[in-house]
């Protein structure tokens, strides 16, 4: 899933596959990969 940061609304594209990648919905060229919102503890030695 990406995020446009134009409108702000999600969308789903297959970079590898895609010729233009572009909101659907405003036309903005510059999206932003979503990443989970999940903190990994990492324990020193």
């Amino acid at each position: 899933m990406y995020k446009c940061l134009g409108c702000g609304r999600k969308i789903e594209v297959d970079i590898a596959s895609a010729t233009k990648i572009i909101c659907p919905s405003c036309g903005y060229r510059v999206l932003e990969k979503e990443r989970p919102k999940v903190v990994k503890m990492v324990e020193s030695v």
